[in-house]
């Protein structure tokens, strides 16, 4: 089956069609955290929506290079080091440390490339592209010693944002690193120092100053994957005015498409509403995980919702993830058990069908792979409650869970527990190894009692979550 994305330049589901066929190869470039904070739910929602994206093409045997930008300099990244009092690199490094922390617990697969836009090579890029942009008559260096884009020079300027800017009045120049379409006007690609800077600034040929947030995504991403690049991912926030500008830059330089496919994630909202710190509702991974709720479980409550629907982020929601994972669970068990000796031959291959693979090739149709994920648990659990499930199926079932698994990343590794339950599945396991059995049974009641299960095999404890729990 053919590849299909809805395609947000075009607006309109399209077939993805190879740039380097010979070598089944796809270059994706992934808008990745401002480091003026730490990333909140909404923010990994997006980085999930990527991840899968690129364990589906990995699954269907496709090569994937794929560059996720790290943001450290820009106007959000410089006033919290401001008013930090602390210099922009060690401001910004805490933040960077806390994505890569973060991103390990919900499993992300890691980047190819981590590009950050303070590093010499990319700002000597930025300058370059700048320098070709004002040589074709798409820049200028204003009265403010700054430098802008003339968006009236770019005719496609407006196409993947959907507007046309003959009908928009410009404001003339836009300074700041984000505004909305009523402020629209030229774009800055360099700002010229000034005293709220601080030392952060950099020598050009219009004197010293930084980048504009929107032409370090073009220069790291062309520098590290070339003029042309298959698919460009990002939140909804991104479209205008930071991907509109990536597109007249990259391609005002190169004269070359500059993305092939726009993949563009939807907010998250929590309990129906935008996420605010005023409004209490505003949740890092670490808040969620301090609820007692694991890693897997978060990755699984901003993966089950396609990437192009508002997923609602709730508490409830978050009780259904560690419930379908707990069925998971279970299902794994009850096939193992069946299975026998035989769990662990991968040459058991009944044809299952492809239908979980068929549906992620449609736009990551995430709700319909799960959907045949939990009818496969269903039929085949009602099999071994009727005895008609035999070893050899069982088998094909967990070798076929294992493609599944390479992209979901949902199996439990039994080392991911909550902090508390942890602490007392170690204690109880020391209790057994000492063959103090009273004080390993009262552990095993304060684990049941937080809802989880402790099993002792002959591969030692085993701790799972409690159904219903």
């Amino acid at each position: 089956m053919p590849l299909h994305f809805f395609n947000t330049y075009s607006r309109h589901p399209e077939e993805f069609q190879l740039r380097d066929a010979k070598n089944r190869k796809i270059d994706i470039y992934t808008c990745g955290p401002t480091v003026y904070s730490r990333a909140h739910v909404g923010n990994f929602r997006a980085y999930i929506f990527e991840d899968l994206l690129q364990r589906h093409l990995e699954a269907r045997g496709f090569k994937i290079h794929r560059v996720m930008n790290i943001t450290d300099v820009d106007d959000k990244t410089i006033r919290g080091a401001r008013e930090a009092k602390v210099p922009l690199q060690k401001f910004t490094q805490q933040f960077k440390d806390a994505f890569f922390e973060d991103a390990e617990k919900l499993r992300i697969k890691r980047a190819d490339d981590y590009p950050a836009a303070t590093d010499q090579r990319y700002i000597e890029k930025m300058i370059s592209m700048i320098s070709a942009l004002i040589a074709k008559g798409l820049a200028y260096q204003a009265d403010d010693k700054s430098v802008y884009f003339r968006i009236n020079k770019f005719p496609n300027y407006g196409k993947l944002a959907h507007f046309d800017l003959m009908e928009l009045r410009s404001t003339g120049r836009v300074k700041h690193d984000e505004y909305d379409k009523e402020h629209i006007g030229d774009f800055a690609l360099w700002k010229a120092w000034d005293e709220e800077d601080g030392d952060v600034k950099w020598d050009s040929p219009w004197g010293p100053g930084r980048p504009g947030w929107h032409i370090e995504c073009s220069a790291m991403a062309t520098a590290l994957l070339g003029d042309q690049i298959d698919i460009h991912c990002g939140g909804v926030d991104n479209i205008f005015p930071h991907h509109e500008a990536e597109i007249a830059q990259s391609e005002g330089v190169t004269g070359k498409q500059f993305v092939r496919m726009w993949l563009h994630c939807a907010h998250l909202l929590v309990d129906g509403q935008k996420m605010s710190k005023s409004l209490g509702n505003f949740y890092t991974i670490p808040d969620v995980l301090a609820k007692g709720y694991t890693g897997r479980e978060i990755r699984y409550a901003l993966i089950r919702v396609n990437y192009r629907t508002q997923l609602n982020f709730t508490w409830d929601g978050m009780k259904e993830a560690r419930e379908s994972l707990g069925r998971i669970d279970d299902w794994l068990q009850r096939l193992r058990e069946v299975a026998g000796d035989k769990k662990d031959n991968p040459k058991i291959d009944i044809q299952l069908g492809h239908e979980f693979e068929e549906a992620l090739d449609d736009d990551l149709n995430i709700s319909a792979a799960l959907g045949f994920l939990f009818e496969t648990i269903r039929d085949t659990n009602r099999a071994m409650d009727q005895n008609k499930l035999d070893a050899k199926t069982a088998v094909a079932w967990l070798n076929s869970w294992n493609r599944i698994n390479k992209v979901l990343d949902f199996e439990s590794d039994g080392a991911e527990l909550p902090e508390e339950v942890a602490k007392l599945a170690e204690a109880r396991a020391q209790a057994r190894l000492a063959k103090d059995f009273r004080k390993s049974d009262e552990l095993r009641d304060k684990l049941n009692a937080l809802g989880w299960e402790a099993r002792d095999t002959k591969d030692g404890q085993k701790i799972t979550r409690r159904a219903g729990a």
